[in-house]
């Protein structure tokens, strides 16, 4: 269980709110269901009772296992799947996934069902301008334009998970397996989280770059340094990472940890 945990909780987060969102990310690992089903019986275990909850997860979890999981524990869902999906409409021959999103902007199928086993869905398919790819998304209800964009909220994620690993912490470096072990590296790495990102967000209040000098003298936020400010802007956590690398390899003193407010 220790090595399925430290697999798992790099590949899961529950975000905090009245609903809960879990969200499975793809990795390089074939796993399977099996441990995703061990995981996802693991979070049920963890929730209060009657917590709502809101499951979303990318196109390489789109499997008739997982489909057929969050039916069975009743959880809402918004699951993208792949565009050579078999699905059948009821009306006529069957079809892929890749081709009821072909030429549409938008389409929105409340009753279908899915691969040669019959899983009934709905999905709601959505290409955005400038985007290469449709959103073909699995769900649990009556489609709409908007349900298919719940789909994104999963991004809330992401800057976290990479300020945790590659873009930071390093978190997989540490090939750290065991529950008890994961357990204090979260919490140490939740605190120097909160430490990087109050450093970050302090220092352009007190030492602004010229860049920002300029942006924050212009009355339009069209103009040219307020617009080239916010492309090269830094996460308020990567800022404060960086300074603090900068303060300890020129031997300077570091700021406090907490301030009493």
């Amino acid at each position: 269980m220790g090595r399925l945990l430290a697999g798992c909780r790099k590949r899961c987060r529950i975000k905090g709110s009245s609903q809960r969102r879990i969200t499975l990310n793809h990795t390089p690992a074939n796993l399977g269901f099996e441990p995703q089903r061990q995981l996802l019986d693991k979070i049920r275990e963890w929730l209060p009772t009657g917590t709502p909850v809101l499951l979303s997860a990318d196109r390489f979890y789109g499997t008739v296992e997982l489909l057929r999981y969050v039916r069975r524990v009743r959880w809402p869902y918004r699951i993208r799947l792949k565009s050579h999906f078999s699905v059948d409409t009821g009306q006529g021959e069957l079809t892929t996934t890749g081709e009821l999103a072909a030429g549409c902007r938008e389409r929105y199928l409340p009753q279908v069902t899915l691969f040669a086993e019959g899983v009934p869905t709905a999905i709601g398919i959505l290409q955005e301008p400038g985007h290469p790819e449709p959103w073909i998304i699995a769900m649990d209800c009556p489609p709409t334009r908007a349900r298919v964009l719940d789909y994104g909220l999963r991004w809330g994620i992401e800057p976290m998970f990479s300020d945790l690993k590659s873009r930071g912490f390093e978190w997989a470096e540490s090939h750290l397996e065991q529950a008890k072990r994961l357990d204090q590296m979260i919490l140490i790495m939740a605190l120097a989280l909160h430490w990087c990102v109050r450093v970050g967000w302090n220092d352009p209040l007190e030492r602004p770059t010229p860049l920002e000098k300029k942006a924050q003298e212009q009355t339009s936020d069209d103009h040219w340094s307020v617009r080239k400010m916010l492309r090269s802007r830094l996460s308020w956590f990567t800022r404060g990472l960086k300074k603090l690398y900068r303060l300890v390899e020129n031997g300077l003193p570091l700021p406090p940890f907490w301030v009493p407010t």
